[in-house]
């Protein structure tokens, strides 16, 4: 792809502007957009028009744009995660069922823990989290349990910091931190109080391929007050149905 002035790819360009939209920011104007993006106006402007014409974005009848359905077909379209998220929800219905909480499907995404699944009671507790919601790696019980289990090199750089608190009982001292997933290796189970909210708990275990590799992580959330055991085992149980479902059906 031709390069802007400052060489940046089409590409690039392409990516900031679709990287302005968030779960709390579905609709923009395209100057908007532009501003966000850190592009001039006439080139958002011009990206904007082009994306509509292919329907990776939408405008509405006040013609302020939005994420296009075309958009989301692609990215279902042989996806790793739709695939994990199949053979994951009739376990995390199971979960669900027995927890009346939250309970959240995650993978690691660009060094971060990406939430691609979530079922919800709707009297359950407090839970930032969201579909298509990040959180930094050790901020969360899944994030331990994929950091945990990941590549060392991945986390030798998370613990090299900076280690943002996402609550004030977010672990940022690399020190503890490295207990903490020996901790996960070892037992097989994160239970992390406090971490995102002070009035919840996220428990989480990992979900391994065919292979063996863990290739996401399993949590739910409790309220800080509720004992964490018995939702563990469901957990466990259910993430052993995933990875046997992973595993039939591994190409």
């Amino acid at each position: 792809m031709a390069n802007s002035r400052s060489g940046e790819t089409v590409i690039g360009r392409i990516v900031r502007v679709l990287e302005t939209f968030d779960t709390d920011r579905t609709v923009q104007t395209a100057a908007e957009i532009g501003r966000r993006a850190r592009l001039p106006s006439s080139t958002a402007h011009r990206i904007v028009a082009d994306l509509v014409e292919c329907g990776l974005l939408e405008r509405d009848e006040e013609q302020r744009v939005r994420l296009g359905m075309r958009l989301w077909e692609l990215a279902l379209r042989g996806s790793h995660a739709l695939r994990l998220r199949q053979a994951a929800l009739p376990f995390m219905e199971r979960v669900q069922a027995r927890v009346r909480e939250h309970t959240q499907l995650a993978v690691v995404e660009n060094g971060e823990t990406l939430f691609v699944e979530r079922l919800s009671h709707p009297r359950a507790g407090a839970n930032i989290t969201r579909i298509a919601g990040r959180l930094p790696l050790h901020a969360s019980s899944s994030g331990l349990v994929l950091l945990a289990h990941g590549p060392q090199e991945l986390r030798e750089r998370v613990l090299a910091g900076p280690l943002e608190a996402v609550s004030p009982e977010t672990v940022t001292d690399p020190v503890l931190l490295r207990r903490v997933l020996a901790g996960a290796r070892r037992d097989g189970v994160v239970v992390a109080p406090g971490t995102v909210e002070a009035v919840s708990t996220g428990v989480a275990v990992p979900v391994r391929e065919g292979r063996g590799r863990v290739v996401a992580a399993l949590s739910v959330v409790l309220p800080r007050s509720a004992p964490t055991g018995p939702a563990a085992e469901v957990l466990r149980s259910a993430a052993a149905g995933i990875s046997a479902t992973l595993g039939a059906h591994r190409p």
